[in-house]
């Protein structure tokens, strides 16, 4: 069994972007830079009610906590080679500094560090479960 779960944090870089399946199933994406002094940049993907939030929520420049599962997605570039992008499926998110209000929700990088402790406990596993 492998675990894809991931919590992280950053600052919008691209606004959000929704698009229609072929279902009429609302896809939301938008970039995170997670470091704020190098471009390190990933792509995140909400779906369904989600996507809705997300698009209304979020504009570039908000700093947020996503959480979400890890997985690798394929595509063609415009060269014809097939590339893969990480990226993560988004499951919640909290928004920490938004720059429509200007308000903080949290100005302290603690409460980012035990909010993702919080949602981690769920998938850690004591010492004791280790199989090795």
């Amino acid at each position: 069994m492998s675990i894809a779960k991931a919590v992280i944090s950053g600052i919008v870089y691209r606004n959000p972007e929704k698009r229609f399946t072929g279902n009429n199933i609302p896809v939301t994406s938008f970039t995170l830079n997670i470091d704020e002094k190098e471009q390190s940049l990933i792509r995140v993907v909400a779906r369904g009610n989600l996507a809705e939030t997300i698009e209304s929520a979020i504009t570039k420049g908000d700093k947020i906590v996503a959480e979400g599962r890890l997985q690798v997605s394929t595509f063609q570039a415009e060269d014809g080679s097939e590339k893969k992008v990480m990226e993560i499926d988004l499951s919640s998110f909290e928004v920490i500094n938004s720059i429509k209000t200007n308000s903080t929700v949290s100005n302290s990088t603690d409460d980012v560090v035990k909010f993702a402790e919080v949602e981690m406990d769920d998938v850690l596993i004591g010492e004791e479960e280790i199989p090795f």
